[in-house]
């Protein structure tokens, strides 16, 4: 392997390459019509059977070989009815997945030349394709348990340190669960209360799991939670112990602390009615590092992964 490079061959995806593969809207428009329609075959709901489609000159649209029927690839994706460039949106796609923590708006205006609000709304829609729904751990998971811990985002709290207050609206709490050597998710709440955690925990980890946590009074429930079957262990960071054997939330910590420093480095600031989406983000990242330079080839799958179920017309 050279050693000024890191990733390995098959798993690198640099800019020359996108350059090469999107150099214009047509051959972003094709790559979508093949990930919806291989080989531009598709169900005719004139002829009610699969027909060969051919692009239409001068539309985003495909037409049935033998009626003339039109199909519209961007319908029902995030690029409907968007009139701007489509390969700008796959620049802005290869920029947030190429980045490690994390890319802003105002870069996005900078390397691409839309409006501020232009580039903003880009990324909240691209963001919208990061949400997951994951299930960790198991009684066959080799991976070696679920870590769970709470975290705080936001301004000051009501008193110098440790966690929330009752009647703190400063701060925003959030639950992670991560699946050692595996994937997190991250869910914001209302708050940290235990008929508020315990069912996120129940939807996320699946039964006859590990379940490691600290020593906070919302988790003592979690081994008689019906059905499930939990192996609790716990870490009391209150007598500053840490690592136990095995026993720790070390994982889940990092995790907090790679999108703490994102957040501030990169966006400064970010509020609660948005905070779920940038988390989306970070956690879609993460569930992926292990695959080099190809999240944007799976930010490009998910496109026609969430439009699927609703028909092209």
């Amino acid at each position: 392997m050279d050693r000024r490079q890191t990733i390995p061959k098959e798993l690198r995806y640099t800019r020359n390459q996108f350059d090469r593969e999107f150099p214009t809207d047509d051959a972003c428009l094709e790559q979508v019509k093949e990930q919806r329609f291989p080989g531009g075959v598709a169900v005719c709901h004139k002829c009610e059977a699969p027909r060969k489609h051919y692009r239409v000159r001068g539309r985003t649209a495909y037409a049935c070989d033998r009626c003339g029927n039109h199909i519209f690839p961007l319908a029902g994706t995030i690029f409907e009815k968007s009139s701007t460039s489509l390969r700008i949106w796959f620049q802005a796609m290869y920029l947030m997945g190429s980045t490690r923590c994390g890319i802003s708006a105002k870069q996005i205006q900078r390397e691409t030349g839309v409006t501020y609000k232009t580039a903003w709304r880009m990324f909240k829609q691209i963001r919208s394709l990061m949400s997951e729904n994951v299930r960790l751990g198991g009684s066959e998971s080799g991976a070696g348990g679920v870590e769970v811990d709470e975290a705080y985002f936001g301004g000051r709290r009501k008193s110098a340190s440790g966690r929330m207050l009752r009647g703190d609206i400063n701060k925003t709490a959030v639950i992670g669960l991560v699946e050692r050597k595996g994937c997190v998710a991250a869910r914001v709440t209302r708050d940290v209360k235990a008929e508020t955690v315990l069912p996120i925990i129940k939807e996320c980890i699946l039964p006859e799991s590990t379940v490691f946590t600290d020593e906070f009074p919302i988790y003592n429930s979690v081994p008689r939670m019906d059905g499930m079957g939990y192996e609790h262990r716990r870490i009391n960071h209150d007598q500053k112990i840490y690592v136990m054997g095995d026993v720790h939330t070390n994982t889940i910590e990092g995790f907090w602390s790679l999108v703490k420093r994102g957040i501030g480095g990169v966006y400064h600031a970010v509020s609660t009615k948005y905070l779920q989406s940038y988390l989306d983000e970070y956690s879609f990242r993460y569930n992926r590092r292990d695959s080099g330079n190809l999240i944007f080839p799976a930010m490009l799958a998910r496109v026609s992964e969430l439009a699927s179920s609703r028909p092209s017309q």
